[in-house]
């Protein structure tokens, strides 16, 4: 076995495994790609394929009650308990409309073939018929005098005809022209289930919880047959007569030698209900073609025998097979197969589980961990193909929750599992053979811990609720046995004072480290379980240990939030690592002992560097409890439980520093290209690459060169022409950012004026979020328009001082004019004349003379000699301004 020594530093996650149906309706595209499902108060779009969640929709926070899709797939139609008929366009997975007609939840709905109609049926007892482009009622049926349950058109276009089954134990033909009924068809004696018509178009099949299907004759609406099934019928299914299952039940039919009578071919159908398995018929004499030997639902021991079956049935499109949904939200793909004894058989050859409830434990299986075994809150183990993600088989066998599990593979190449379960017994299973070969009994509480021997894969170790250690022996096991052997107990032990939550088995098989409820963990000595040394220091229960696969110490995971590092030699605690918010519930070790990693109930997973106590990395992809870990002792890839939903976590290290070296390269390249683009003054180039490198101060300083050009318009408006709509987006927060600063705002103001300039009021509400943007930009434009202008005034009155003192020579006499004007208006409040005198305007001294006369208060004069001088000086100043 090669593993890997490179130091961890990141992982990414993929969830692999998410709940996407919860009962009640469903449907499947026309093509088969995918199901459409209810998954509690949303709709799920989910891959047929490997069960990956393509688009959740988000209904009206009600339990949807009835969905359908348009046969082109383009549009979807539901109903939940809110009474409220929707239509989404699965192109966007926006709502298109909705509406109310029915006084009660909708149960049923169906779309015709041409997808201009859908009806619905209510439990208020109506039937109604809505034209889906107007949203109009067309049709309001009555009649039924219970819930309807059941509705379907009538497949071929030119009979419009629609058919309904109700909880009344009728069945009504409802005539779409004359919009009235022209049939009760009356045979059965419960809820009408499921109703069918033939390929030819003139035999309805109707099924029901009577444990019957009636065959009725359409063209007088007259009964025909009825087929005894002796089980509670959930669906009934014409099978097409070109499919492959009708092709290998003609070829089946052939062989048994019974004579067919001349006339019309003989109907086969199939039928599902609450015995699990699928039975087809053929309507001649009602004979019963074939039926599973064996049901492929995974019986949960809690539940009635009603509810351990199919509750539905599809043929699927395009020659593809059949889909049964069970009680328990799991969907079966089977497909006809015919053996080389010319006998038919339904092959499963896929299971989706829609709801996994409460993720307990899990393990990797297999030489190259192609597989990965889930321990759910149920009596099953269920083993997902990683590559398909589809339920490979299921491991039944105990009758009460499985609770651990563990795998290995034997010196033989043998692969092996072993489980514990609440009904204190351990199973030994074989996984090519997909069956149990031992079992272990003798423990008088629920098996929560169980482990394989790690060298010799000759022993198993499980803890109980009965604070007992054993060891099982396998040493009788045959490697060819298919017979589950006992197995038997080579040691016991008294461990702990209270429930045992966690074992492991040292590398080299000789401790045996658990964990319990008491808050100790104590390391024993195989194979006779001699107690070597107690780990005590944890102040709440212990979850889970695990020996170091190089050093003689053991890691325990804790109820009071913290990890440990023990040392076997004398039990004293090494490390304490703190990090997690509640109790750390798995911890494992990764990189040969140098890393380990965590999970808690806070929904949090942790990857860990033992040597200096650092958390490196936190994911917190989970919502809920992380209650499994499982770590690839080949890959070292992870995978973590949490609730109802696994993730697979990948070592991304290498692909990380690859491409930050790349992202560092390409900046490079790019750094000398926007150099060259600026002494180059292909400006247009240099934003484009600027935004490319997300540098904004390289961006404000050729805005703020360009502000210096005079031609420099063409270039920015080209560059900004080329911007997308997140460009433009992320521009405006650069000029929100330059706008905030007095220094700044004057390039902001440019960057503005231009973009409001190539683009028009609608296009700018288009961007995602401009709103905000363009409120936080208003305030401080105004702000700096209010100074600026308040700077403008400013220079007025600098003009005319200046004018005044002769330092500058006004333009023409109208100017000055103005001028004195608005500084008269300001100050002493009086409206500006035009017709200003020209004695008023001869010289800038007299006006000057002439407003300073008018404010003197005392009636003193200067001497002759100061006006002398002044006159002078003025006089001097003038000239020197008239020779500049």
């Amino acid at each position: 076995m090669t593993t890997t020594a490179s130091f961890k530093k990141n992982y990414r996650s993929v969830p692999i495994l998410q709940n996407f149906y919860t009962g009640g309706p469903f449907t499947v595209s026309s093509d088969g790609s995918f199901l459409v499902c209810a998954c509690y108060d949303t709709i799920k779009i989910v891959d047929s394929s490997n069960a990956s969640i393509k688009s959740t929709i988000e209904g009206d926070s009600l339990k949807v009650t009835a969905l359908v899709l348009s046969p082109d797939d383009k549009y979807l139609f539901t109903a939940s308990h809110s009474k409220q008929i929707m239509v989404w366009d699965l192109s966007t997975f926006k709502c298109l409309r909705s509406w109310k007609g029915h006084e009660g939840p909708v149960m049923s709905m169906t779309c015709d073939a041409s997808g201009g109609l859908l009806a619905t049926a209510g439990s208020d007892r109506k039937v109604l018929v809505w034209d889906i482009d107007g949203g109009y009622c067309t049709h309001y049926f009555k009649g039924h005098k219970g819930v309807v349950t059941s509705i379907m058109f009538h497949p071929d276009p030119d009979h419009l005809l629609l058919f309904s089954g109700s909880d009344d134990a009728t069945v009504r033909v409802w005539d779409l022209v004359s919009k009235k009924c022209l049939a009760v068809l009356e045979k059965h004696f419960s809820t009408v289930t499921s109703l069918a018509v033939s390929e030819n178009g003139w035999t309805l099949l109707s099924a029901g919880r009577d444990k019957i299907v009636n065959l009725w004759d359409l063209r007088n609406y007259e009964f025909k047959l009825t087929v005894p099934t002796y089980e509670v019928l959930e669906a009934v299914r014409a099978i097409p007569p070109e499919s492959p299952l009708a092709a290998c039940l003609g070829s089946n039919d052939k062989h048994s030698g019974k004579k067919k009578k001349l006339g019309s071919p003989p109907i086969y159908f199939l039928t599902v209900g609450e015995r699990g398995v699928v039975r087809i018929w053929n309507s001649e004499g009602g004979a019963c073609l074939f039926e599973q030997k064996a049901s492929d639902v995974t019986v949960t021991s809690d539940k009635d025998d009603a509810e351990r079956g199919f509750t539905a049935a599809v043929m699927l499109p395009l020659d593809q097979g059949l889909l049964c949904v069970t009680n328990d939200e799991q969907f079966l793909f089977y497909c006809p197969i015919q053996s080389p004894e010319n006998t038919f058989e339904l092959k499963l050859r896929k299971r989706l589980v829609g709801n996994n409830e409460e993720i307990v434990d899990m393990k990797f299986v297999g030489d190259e961990e192609q597989f990965l075994a889930v321990a759910t809150n149920i009596e099953q183990v269920q083993v997902y193909d990683l590559a398909s993600m589809s339920c490979s088989y299921v491991l039944a066998g105990h009758t009460a929750t499985v609770l651990s599990l563990d795998t290995c593979v034997s010196s033989s190449g043998r692969t092996l599992l072993v489980t514990g379960s609440k009904d204190n017994s351990v199973r030994l299973w074989d996984q090519e053979g997909h069956c149990c070969i031992g079992v272990g009994t003798g423990h008088l509480g629920a098996v929560g811990a169980v482990a394989f021997s790690k060298k010799k894969k000759n022993f198993i170790v499980s803890g109980s609720s009965d604070h007992t250690l054993k060891v099982w022996s396998l040493d009788g096991l045959m490697e060819d046995g298919s017979l589950a052997i006992n197995l038997k107990a080579k040691a016991v032990v008294a461990a702990h004072d209270k429930d045992i939550n966690s074992v492991a088995v040292a590398p080299n098989d000789s401790y045996v480290c658990s964990g319990s409820e008491d808050r100790t963990a104590c390391v024993w000595r195989l194979p006779d379980l001699v107690s070597v040394v107690v780990l005590r220091g944890h102040k709440k229960a212990i979850w889970s240990v695990e020996f170091s696969p190089v050093d003689q110490c053991v890691i325990t995971a804790s109820g009071d939030k913290t990890i440990k590092l023990w040392a076997i030699s004398d039990g004293s605690c090494l490390k304490t690592f703190e990090g997690h918010t509640a109790s750390v519930l798995r911890a494992s070790f990764i990189t040969r002992g140098t890393q380990f990693v965590s999970c808690g109930a806070d929904g949090l997973v942790k990857l860990w560097a033992v040597r200096t106590n650092e958390c490196i990395a936190t994911y917190d992809q989970h919502e809920d409890k992380v209650w499994a870990l499982a770590v690839g002792k080949k890959t070292e890839m992870l995978a973590t439980g949490g609730g109802d939903t696994v993730h697979l976590w990948h070592d991304s290290t290498a692909a990380d520093k690859e491409e930050e070296f790349r992202r560092e390269e390409e900046g490079v390249l790019k750094g000398q290209e926007l150099e060259n683009a600026v002494s180059d003054a292909d400006y247009a180039r240099a934003i484009r690459v600027a935004f490319e490198l997300r540098r904004p101060h390289k961006l404000f300083n050729i805005f703020s060169d360009l502000c210096r050009k005079v031609h420099a318009d063409d270039q920015v408006d080209r560059a900004l022409r080329t911007l997308q709509k997140e460009e433009t987006h992320l521009l405006f927060e650069y000029v929100r950012e330059w706008n905030t600063k007095p220094k700044l705002c004057h390039i902001a103001q440019f960057v503005l004026f231009r973009i409001f300039n190539i683009l028009s009021p609608l296009e700018i509400l288009e961007i995602k979020g401009i709103s905000e943007l363009l409120e936080s930009l208003i305030p401080y434009s105004q702000r700096h328009f209010s100074r600026i202008d308040r700077l403008i005034r400013s220079t007025l009155l600098l003009d005319y001082t200046l004018s005044a003192m002769s330092v500058i020579e006004p333009e023409s006499e109208v100017k000055a004019s103005k001028v004195i004007s608005v500084l008269q208006q300001e100050e002493v409040n009086e409206p500006v004349v035009d017709d200003v005198s020209q004695e008023q305007v001869q010289t800038p001294l007299g006006i000057k003379e002439k407003k300073s006369s008018k404010k003197r208060k005392s009636g003193k004069s200067r001497t002759g000699a100061e006006k002398k001088v002044r006159e002078s000086a003025y006089t001097d100043a003038s000239a020197i301004s008239l020779q500049a």
